[in-house]
């Protein structure tokens, strides 16, 4: 198995989210269907992906990753126009360590259709992530094992023209790597960074940009706002402005919360280690009416500290929300990066 990191793009105004829903159009879904199109598997592999965003939001940063088996890329063309060769069978590498070199030649040459291959490709997408065999940006090592062409690179930029060719406007694909050993695109993240686009504007949004910018009807101090922002910065339960999940923590670390008026439009930069569900509008939600002066510096301070929903933080309107990156710490931390996120954090006393 081959882990590939895809880094992704799109506007979210006409999709259901991320996240795959029966009925419904949405990024994970469209994704999954093109790369199950263009490498003729029988069944769409799975992505996984680093932050799933709701309905209306948007990502110019958003990161995800596959799982494919090697015969995957026999579908793949290079620039030479080569496809990629199929991966020997076990008969042929026993014949071949056996020195029987003609036979095992001929068994390797038969590769069958290209149902047969995708059938293949197929039952290695199936297998567990834990199972797979990750391979090095280098090529090296694991992925000579792994049977990987060796112009791997160049069909992956391929894979990524061909993306653009089949997924709709609305959402890109524009890089396509093969994952350093332990990459996980959810779990060995380090921080994520949002953009939430407010305007005051008398007149209202640029109607050119309505689609990522929220009109806000009173003027807003941007003093008041990065004021009150202080006091959530830092580890705390932020159960106040999270949707509540059974079995998930609402403690996570809120490393950046500030605003800047940029060209009359107000943005709020948001960066945290993970994010609970709608905390980012959340948070921006509290914020706002203290930045018109309605509430007081100290209010989202004091909904922070009782831990509890409050019915006056409201969620602000998704359209304004963008994740613009996702930070990932070195190779070699990947793994270790992983295995510490996945464990359920608690407050230290």
């Amino acid at each position: 198995m081959v882990r590939l990191r895809l880094d992704l793009a799109y506007d979210g105004t006409d999709f259901s989210g991320w996240a795959k829903q029966p009925g419904r159009r949405t990024v994970q879904g469209e994704i999954e269907e093109a790369l199950g199109k263009i490498l003729r598997l029988p069944e769409p592999p799975v992505l996984t992906v680093a932050g799933r965003t709701d309905a209306g939001v948007h990502a110019r940063g958003q990161v995800a990753h596959v799982d494919l088996g090697v015969e995957a890329f026999g579908a793949l063309e290079s620039r030479h126009g080569r496809r990629a060769p199929a991966a020997p069978s076990a008969e042929a590498e026993s014949a071949a360590r056996s020195g029987d070199t003609g036979s095992a030649e001929v068994r390797s040459g038969d590769t069958g259709s290209a149902a047969a291959r995708s059938t293949r490709a197929g039952a290695d997408v199936a297998r567990p992530a834990g199972a797979s065999v990750e391979i090095g940006s280098a090529l090296a090592g694991s992925a000579a094992d792994a049977g990987a062409p060796d112009d791997m690179d160049e069909r992956l930029s391929s894979l990524c023209r061909r993306l653009a060719g089949v997924l709709p406007p609305d959402v890109r694909v524009y890089r396509v790597t093969v994952a350093p050993r332990g990459f996980d695109a959810r779990f060995s993240a380090m921080s994520r960074r949002y953009a939430y686009r407010v305007s005051d504007a008398p007149g209202g949004v640029d109607p050119l940009r309505r689609r990522e910018v929220v009109w806000y009807s009173r003027p807003l101090d941007v003093d008041r706002l990065n004021a009150a922002a202080a006091a959530l910065l830092g580890e705390h339960d932020f159960a106040a402005f999270c949707k509540k999940r059974e079995g998930a923590t609402t403690i996570r670390e809120l490393q950046r919360l500030d605003w800047v008026r940029q060209d009359g439009i107000l943005v709020a930069t948001v960066v945290a280690d993970a994010f609970c569900h709608s905390m980012v509008r959340a948070l921006v939600g509290s914020l706002l009416p203290v930045g018109e002066g309605r509430l007081a510096v100290d209010w989202p301070g004091q909904v922070l500290t009782r831990a509890v929903r409050d019915s006056g933080v409201h969620v602000a309107p998704a359209h304004g929300l963008c994740l613009e990156e996702v930070r990932y710490p070195e190779a070699g931390e990947l793994a270790r990066r992983a295995t510490e996120t996945r464990r359920v954090r608690t407050l230290s006393a």
